[in-house]
């Protein structure tokens, strides 16, 4: 599998907004979100679905998917849910996405990648989520 953006993020190479991390996993927040808050958990080992991970990374993904989702509801006491989305169409390295919402309509809501990202604001939410 070659590197992807992802397997940058995970080197160093390439700064992000990051959330939480341990030795399996990390989550870091999407620069075009569909809905403040979305967060991007990923393993670091390289793999282009959850379907190629073994079991031992595959659970470690999902208990920080868990992890990530719960300290979001914690944030965004306004949301009723947090979504999850795992596509891996963007990106060949496994990921799941995880966006705070109240309906559908957000769930499905598509993010503005013409728009410059708000580093500041996007700072300040992680520092805000960080745990």
């Amino acid at each position: 599998m070659q590197d992807s953006i992802f397997t940058k993020i995970i080197n160093g190479e390439i700064p992000c907004h990051k959330v939480y991390e341990d030795d399996k996993t990390l989550a870091f927040l999407d620069i075009h979100p569909v809905q403040p808050g979305m967060t991007l958990v990923i393993s670091k080992t390289p793999a282009e679905t959850f379907l190629d991970l073994d079991d031992e990374d595959y659970i470690a993904l999902w208990r920080s998917v868990q992890k990530v989702a719960q300290r979001l509801r914690q944030a965004f006491p306004g949301k009723s849910k947090i979504g999850i989305q795992v596509e891996g169409l963007d990106v060949p390295h496994v990921h799941v996405k995880l966006i705070p919402i109240n309906s559908g309509t957000e769930f499905r809501a598509a993010p503005d990648t013409q728009a410059e990202p708000d580093h500041v604001a996007l700072a300040a939410l992680a520092k805000k989520l960080t745990f």
